[in-house]
């Protein structure tokens, strides 16, 4: 189904990512990124740098030190704001202020000849680094480990324990600077759509670790409408409300509006569709490649497999010992129609983010949009 509807382009006659440039002619994602922020005016690669340079999170900064040597996961989420190679985690402000640019002012905005700078309102930049640093937050907070659950190999105890209330302390300021920011805006649609996006995530991510959290769970018992309902919690809210809020800041009708939600959200379920297939599409090597069993195309291999022959293939690679043998998944993986269905389910995803582009005139910067559906749904 999800394959015909992407060869088809999906409503409104776009051909999408069957016209013009197809997929496999698609820009890599790092050049797609570099030719994007010159449009908007500026590199967005450290948009929240202001914030993360503050005093109190430089104090943080010299505190978390003391986890060098440990596994505390926050260690790699503060490597991840120095470098990041797959410039995922600026994402999120680079395509609000794409949207802008090309949406532009409104009809009732133009009259009043507002301070816009390469196109974009100041308060929407503002919003653009509000995103940022609300989704830095929570990667900050996903940074808590579980006591319970540690190994003599992760670490000392007490460091580990150190980490977690530098997790909880470092992200809830980011949050709390995100907050305040927020209401600076003085729009209380735009804060009611953002809240409304931090309760969405809240309960995306409740919805992960109740699954951990049960004993003997390997992997949950849904079907790929209900990994949809969940991703989009903890993924694509943030982005599609902030889209929306980009263009209610600029005083654009409800439609618009609607097209810019719709844009958000289907881009961002792609991206996160393209990032569960990797471990399955990247050629191979010899390092094992470790991924979720929740990912996309596990899920839909267990919905074409059946739960029972699922949980049993599981078993058989967990042989006797207590590690996982997660070339042998994934081979039985890539041999069932799970990754191919992913791959479609992608590119349908991207044929909506393209056709919600539709509604907004040709531009450089909605160019710079559909290159980003582009490369998220680039397949070799």
């Amino acid at each position: 189904m999800w394959g015909a509807l992407a060869r088809r382009g999906g409503r409104g006659g776009w051909r999408g990512l069957a016209a013009g440039r197809p997929p496999a002619a698609a820009a890599p994602w790092s050049q797609v990124v570099s030719e994007a922020e010159k449009i908007v005016g500026y590199p967005t690669s450290f948009m929240s740098l202001r914030c993360l340079l503050s005093d109190e999170l430089s104090n943080i900064a010299m505190q978390v030190r003391k986890l060098v040597g440990t596994k505390h996961p926050l260690l790699d989420t503060a490597r991840g704001f120095v470098y990041d190679s797959r410039n995922n985690l600026q994402m999120r402000g680079l395509v609000i202020l794409l949207i802008s640019k090309a949406a532009g002012p409104s009809t009732a905005e133009l009259s009043f000849q507002p301070n816009m700078v390469s196109g974009i309102y100041s308060s929407q930049r503002s919003l653009a680094e509000i995103t940022e640093l609300i989704h830095t937050a929570f990667l900050v907070h996903r940074g808590i480990v579980n006591i319970g659950e540690l190994k003599s190999c992760d670490g000392p105890l007490k460091d580990m324990q150190f980490g977690n209330k530098m997790a909880v302390l470092s992200g809830d300021f980011l949050l709390a600077n995100a907050c305040t920011s927020l209401a600076q805006l003085q729009n209380t649609k735009v804060v009611e759509l953002i809240s409304s996006a931090i309760g969405d995530l809240v309960q995306g991510i409740y919805y992960e670790n109740s699954k951990l959290s049960e004993e003997n769970c390997l992997t949950d018992d849904i079907g790929i409408s209900t990994w949809k309902e969940q991703v989009f919690l903890s993924h694509s809210a943030l982005l599609a409300k902030s889209c929306q809020a980009a263009m209610e800041l600029a005083k654009h009708n409800a439609e618009i509006q609607d097209m810019a939600f719709q844009y958000g959200k289907h881009m961002s379920m792609s991206h996160k569709l393209h990032s569960d297939l990797q471990p399955f599409v990247k050629e191979s090597s010899s390092d094992t490649v470790v991924f979720s069993l929740n990912s996309a195309p596990a899920i839909l291999h267990q919905e074409f497999l059946g739960r029972e022959a699922w949980i049993k293939q599981i078993r058989e690679a967990q042989g006797k010992g207590s590690l996982m043998d997660y070339k042998k998944l994934q081979e039985a993986i890539k041999a069932g129609k799970g990754v191919t269905s992913a791959i479609d389910l992608c590119r349908y995803h991207g044929n909506r983010a393209l056709a919600a582009l539709e509604s907004f005139p040709p531009s450089e910067a909605r160019s710079a949009l559909a290159n980003i559906v582009h490369a998220v749904t680039r397949f070799s």
